[in-house]
């Protein structure tokens, strides 16, 4: 088990390397809690932060081990939308991480791997094409992968020879959307007693700390940008600058501006963004299905979004309980 499978535990290559390994699931619940404690943050970072990344040391067979720890956590989780949440968070941060390998700007940690690699694995390299003006898609992975939203509607497509036309970067988008329907494939799954009573306590754990947030999830009013935790605006001034936002920093400010009463059309408004992958990103997490709870301060500090703290932030540990202490 290598950096390159700790990337991306969830390819076939990943699982080889488990199997090769001889890994008894059981056996590692009981005996390996570094591996149990990396799982059980790899779900609540999903959850609460749209993002499975971690900011402490993990080896990479701690990274790739944890991986199905999460699948059974997630599993054995009585929340809602949790294996919704949790195979976006990862297909996500897998995005962030393939995007910036085949653009070379992966840096010390990268891999090797290459778009061919990522469309052979998925099955999608007779469905996929390069052309002069982008890639060529079949209609059937198109439709299969393509997310909802006017933007990807085959009506706006260039449709020839059983093949719509797609950007690179839109390329990039429904191999997003083949990753997330790799993670979510199988799940929730019944895990044994043998497998579930040991991960009784970190499942405890985590349905505590997504029920222990006290904080608003609706407003009446209408929304109060004066009443903005100092982040947010931070945020919005990175997107209105045109700046990229990172994943976890976009799920932020999105899953915020819904929280207090955007619909899609005024966050992208509010955000001064109209590229179509910010669009889709807005109609994943506030359109149907969201919208998704923001994350906590602790989780803001921690991913390096939490900026210019003033006296209130001294006080609060979410984002929205700042905007209400703002509005009384």
């Amino acid at each position: 088990m290598d950096a390159f499978h700790a990337r991306y535990p969830f390819l076939g290559a990943a699982r080889e390397a488990v199997g090769a390994a001889g890994v008894d699931l059981a056996a590692l619940v009981r005996e390996e809690p570094a591996v149990v404690e990396r799982g059980r943050e790899r779900v609540e970072r999903a959850l609460v932060a749209g993002t499975v990344e971690t900011d402490r040391r993990v080896t990479p067979r701690v990274e790739v081990l944890s991986y199905p720890i999460a699948r059974v956590v997630v599993s054995l989780l009585d929340v809602p939308g949790a294996v919704e949440k949790y195979a976006a968070a990862e297909a996500s941060t897998a995005y962030e991480r393939f995007t910036a390998e085949f653009e070379g700007r992966a840096g010390v940690g990268g891999s090797d791997l290459s778009l061919a690699d990522f469309l052979d694995e998925f099955d999608l390299a007779g469905d996929v094409r390069e052309a002069s003006d982008g890639y060529r898609v079949a209609v059937d992975a198109y439709l299969r992968l393509a997310p909802s939203g006017p933007q990807w509607a085959l009506v706006r497509r260039s449709l020839a020879d059983g093949t719509v036309t797609v950007t690179r970067a839109e390329l990039y988008e429904l191999l997003r959307e083949a990753c997330e329907e790799r993670v979510a494939d199988g799940l929730p799954f019944e895990v044994p007693d043998g497998i579930a009573e040991p991960l009784a306590s970190t499942v405890r754990d985590v349905t505590r700390s997504l029920s222990s947030r006290r904080y608003p999830r609706s407003f009446d009013a209408a929304p109060t940008p004066d009443a903005f935790p100092p982040c947010v605006e931070h945020l919005l001034t990175e997107a209105r600058a045109g700046e990229d936002l990172t994943a976890h920093s976009q799920f932020a400010l999105v899953t915020f501006l819904a929280r207090v009463g955007m619909d899609e059309e005024e966050i992208l408004a509010a955000a001064g963004r109209e590229e179509e992958s910010f669009a889709y990103a807005v109609e994943r997490l506030a359109g149907e299905g969201g919208p998704f709870d923001p994350p906590s301060c602790a989780t803001m500090q921690a991913l390096g979004d939490c900026v210019n703290p003033d006296a209130l932030c001294e006080s609060i540990a979410h984002p929205l309980e700042y905007y209400a202490e703002r509005l009384e």
